[in-house]
């Protein structure tokens, strides 16, 4: 390939004229680089899911039965790829729209041989909504959600009543739901609506965190970020 890679043609979402759909991103693509686009081109088609806007059966897409963990927004796939190769028992979805953190993660995916992971590029709300079975999640896990820290900005948050009800109805009874965030008022927010949401108790108590999980890896502007004296909150919810 010459010249500038473009990220893949995907269909964008859209809603009805008339009607606003909530979002789970805004649609900030950064420098999309050859290396990613043939990612894209040579291993979509191993790892990636197109969206069907129907029911998805995972035990297919996977060739087993086995406990399955959603991540939303998984960015550059760091914490992805370090759960899909210490819990290899379990499958592994991620769902990101930003285009070269998908490439990156796909060409990681491809190194490590992985066998337990399919990625989304596509918006998360349209995909639980539609393609994902209540009750048929282990876990999900939202890592340092867009903080959209001006205060008129605040409505365009991930975490919102109608969003925490709808991983509810996603979750397996006695699964959990993981937070991270390292804006103190959005975590506020997270304790805000999560703490109110039926079917779901925070593991740490009202308004609690804990220490952040073996699970999730430290990245590397997290470190600085606490050299800096900056706070990181861990939030862990038991779907009962």
């Amino acid at each position: 390939m010459t010249g500038t890679a473009r990220a893949p043609d995907r269909k964008p979402f859209t809603v009805e004229p008339g009607h606003r759909a909530v979002r789970s991103f805004v649609l900030r693509q950064g420098r999309f680089t050859p290396a990613q686009q043939r990612a894209f081109d040579a291993l979509w088609p191993r790892f990636g899911l197109d969206y069907q806007g129907s029911p998805r059966d995972f035990d297919s897409v996977f060739g087993r039965q086995a406990p399955r963990i959603l991540e939303v927004g998984f960015g550059n796939g760091e914490a992805l790829r370090h759960s899909a190769a210490r819990d290899p028992e379990r499958d592994h979805i991620g769902i990101e729209v930003h285009a070269p953190g998908v490439g990156r993660l796909l060409n990681a995916l491809a190194q490590d041989d992985a066998r337990n992971v399919r990625l989304y590029h596509h918006d998360a709300v349209e995909v639980l909504q539609n393609e994902v079975a209540d009750a048929s999640l282990d876990e999900v896990r939202i890592y340092f959600p867009d903080p959209w820290h001006k205060k008129r900005h605040h409505k365009r948050r991930l975490v919102s009543p109608a969003f925490a009800a709808l991983l509810v109805r996603k979750l397996a009874p006695g699964g959990r739901l993981h937070l991270a965030t390292d804006w103190h008022d959005y975590a506020e927010q997270m304790w805000d609506v999560l703490d109110a949401t039926p079917g779901l108790r925070n593991r740490a108590g009202p308004r609690g965190h804990v220490p952040r999980p073996d699970w999730r890896p430290q990245t590397h502007f997290e470190a600085r970020g606490l050299k800096l004296g900056h706070g990181v909150w861990d939030l862990l919810y038991d779907r009962c």
